[in-house]
C-alpha cells in the first residue's frame, strides 16, 4: 500500500526544473520511526540554501507540532527581521479581540434638519467612520438613497467628517511616492484612497484623465491632476497645495498609453469631491465641500455599511491590503496616530503573547518592524489553541510540485499569510492534513543591508529585486514540501 506521504513526496519530485532542483527525494530511506513507518531522506537543508543564491540574506525559519508545541526544526529562528506584510496576520488578531466579529464601518449622510419640499434645512455632512473598503459604488449608491428619498439640495453646507481616524498622509516614509499600496489614511477613505490615471499619446500630445471609477460609476477628479513633462527621471514628482495634488510624470516612461492608480494624500477632499459629483448625477445639488472637526448629529439619511469584521481582514489577509490592515488597526487601538498605534498593538502582543516583537505599523509596510519567526509561530499557536478566529481567515496556498505549480486538490491544506519587501520575504502559518499533525511554521528572509542601500527611485522595481524574491519564495515552497514529507 502507498502511503499519502509517499504520494506527496512523488509529486513533489518529478520533473525538476533548475529552481528546483533539491526537492525531497524518496530513495535511500532513514531510520524507522517510533510509528514503525520508514521516513524518506531529506535533501541536506544548507544545499538549498546555498541553492537559492540570496546573496547576504538571513534565513530564519521554524516548525511546530500545533498541539504539543514541540519545535520540529529550525534555523536563526530568534533572529528579528521585518515581516512584512506576515504582520496583517497579527493585526487580524488583534482586530478580532478589540473591536469583535459584529464590526461593521458606517458611512453615513446625516441631515442636520429637516427635509421640506426637497430641501434639507440645514447642513448635509458625509461622516465616515474609516471604512477602508468605501467603493465609488457605495457612493453613487449612497447619493441614490438620498434622491429616492426625495431630497434636492440643502440651504446650508455640505460637510464632510473624517476624525473617526487620525489623518496619515502615508503609511511608510521610505516608500516611492507615486505607489499605489502607500496611500493616506483617514477616518474618510475611498477607493483604497487611490485615484486612476490614464494617459494617451496622439498627434496633438498626450491626453489624461484623473477618475474614482468603479465598476458602475466613472467620475472625473478635478483634485489631483497630473502633467506630462519631457524627460526621462524622475518617474514621478508630487506636490501639493491646500486640497490639490498636483503630479508630474517623465514622457520617457510613458509608450504610447496605459493607465496605474496613484496614491491620494487628501482623501476626505477626494471623497467629497466624488460625493458631490454622483449627488448632482441623482439631481442633488450640493455646495462645495467643506471639513468639519466637529462630530456631526442628525438624522442619517442614507448609510453605507462594511462587511462584518471577519470578511474585512479575509480579504485583507488575502489580497494584502495594507490601507486594510492600518484603518482596522487604528480603530482597535484608538491611537492619536500611526506611530502610537504600532506601539499599542506591539504592547499588547507582548502582553497577549509574551513575545518581544516591535510594530511601527499595522499593514507590515514599514521596515522597522521586528519579529522573530519563533515569536510568529508562538502567536499563532496561541492564537490557534484560543480559537481566536484567525485560521479560517487564512487563504489556502496549497501545496507546489517540482515546478513551482500548485497541486490542485491537494489533501494537504497551506492556510498562511506571506509577506514581500524589497529583499524580504516572509510566509508563516498552519499545514493542516485530513488526518495526523497539524504544523504551524514561520520562515522570513531578509537582506536588510540591501534594502537598506536602495535609492527611493529604485524602490518601485529594484535591480534584482524580482528573481530574488522568486528564489526566495522558491526555497519556502521547498521547506513546506520537506516538513510535510517529513512531519505530517
Amino acid at each position: 500500500m502507498v502511503s499519502r506521504r509517499h504520494i506527496l513526496a512523488g509529486l513533489l519530485a518529478c520533473g525538476a526544473s533548475p529552481l528546483l532542483a533539491e526537492a525531497p527525494i524518496t530513495s535511500s530511506p532513514r531510520p524507522v520511526s517510533r510509528s514503525g513507518k520508514p521516513q524518506p531522506k531529506l535533501v541536506a537543508l544548507d544545499r538549498l540554501i546555498t541553492a537559492a543564491n540570496l546573496g547576504a540574506a538571513a534565513v530564519s525559519y521554524i516548525v511546530l507540532d500545533a498541539a504539543t508545541g514541540e519545535v520540529l526544526d529550525s534555523r536563526a529562528a530568534d533572529t528579528p527581521l521585518p515581516p512584512a506584510s506576515v504582520a496583517k496576520a497579527v493585526t487580524a488578531l488583534y482586530a478580532l479581540e478589540r473591536l469583535g466579529t459584529t464590526f461593521h464601518f458606517r458611512t453615513r449622510a446625516l441631515a442636520t434638519g429637516p427635509v421640506v419640499a426637497g430641501i434639507v434645512q440645514g447642513d448635509i455632512v458625509l461622516a465616515g467612520s474609516g471604512d477602508p473598503t468605501l467603493q465609488t459604488d457605495a457612493l453613487g449608491d449612497l447619493a441614490a438613497t438620498l434622491a429616492a428619498r426625495g431630497v434636492k439640495g440643502v440651504t446650508g453646507r455640505f460637510l464632510t467628517w473624517d476624525a473617526a481616524l487620525p489623518k496619515v498622509p502615508r503609511i511608510s516614509a521610505d516608500q516611492p511616492v507615486q505607489v499605489g499600496y502607500n496611500p493616506a489614511i483617514g477616518g474618510l477613505n475611498l477607493n483604497f484612497n487611490r485615484v486612476h490615471f490614464e494617459w494617451r499619446r496622439g498627434q496633438q500630445g498626450w491626453t489624461t484623465a484623473m477618475d474614482a471609477r468603479g465598476e458602475r460609476f466613472v467620475p472625473p477628479v478635478r483634485m489631483a491632476r497630473v502633467k506630462v513633462v519631457q524627460r526621462d527621471a524622475p518617474l514621478f514628482t508630487y506636490d501639493s497645495a491646500g486640497a490639490s495634488e498636483d503630479w508630474t510624470v517623465a514622457s520617457g516612461a510613458l509608450g504610447k498609453g496605459g493607465s496605474r492608480w496613484l496614491p491620494v494624500r487628501h482623501p476626505t477632499a477626494y471623497a467629497g469631491e466624488v460625493f458631490q459629483t454622483l449627488a448632482r448625477a441623482q439631481g442633488i445639488t450640493l455646495p462645495r465641500p467643506e471639513v468639519t472637526t466637529t462630530e456631526p448629529t442628525g438624522q442619517a439619511l442614507a448609510t453605507s455599511q462594511s462587511a462584518a469584521l471577519p470578511e474585512v481582514l479575509r480579504d485583507m489577509l488575502r489580497f494584502s491590503t495594507n490601507i486594510t490592515a492600518e484603518a482596522v488597526g487604528l480603530r482597535a487601538s484608538g491611537a492619536a496616530d500611526l506611530a502610537a498605534s504600532g506601539q499599542a498593538m506591539t504592547a499588547w502582543v507582548q502582553a497577549r503573547f509574551g513575545v518581544t516583537a516591535r510594530f511601527v505599523d499595522h499593514s507590515g509596510l514599514g521596515s522597522a518592524s521586528r519579529v522573530s519567526a519563533a515569536d510568529l509561530a508562538t502567536i499563532l499557536r496561541q492564537a490557534r489553541l484560543a480559537d481566536a478566529g484567525l485560521q479560517p481567515l487564512l487563504r489556502n496556498m496549497g501545496l507546489r510540485d517540482a515546478k513551482g505549480a500548485e497541486v490542485k486538490d491537494h489533501p494537504v491544506r497551506v492556510l498562511a499569510k506571506s509577506g514581500t519587501l524589497n529583499f524580504v520575504s516572509a510566509l508563516a502559518g498552519h499545514v493542516v492534513p485530513p488526518k495526523g499533525r497539524e504544523l504551524i511554521f514561520a520562515i522570513i528572509m531578509g537582506d536588510i543591508a540591501r534594502r537598506d542601500a536602495l535609492t527611493e527611485a529604485e524602490r518601485e522595481s529594484p535591480p534584482g529585486g524580482k528573481g530574488w524574491t522568486q528564489r526566495a519564495r522558491t526555497l519556502q515552497q521547498q521547506l513546506l514540501a520537506r516538513w510535510a514529507q517529513a512531519y505530517v
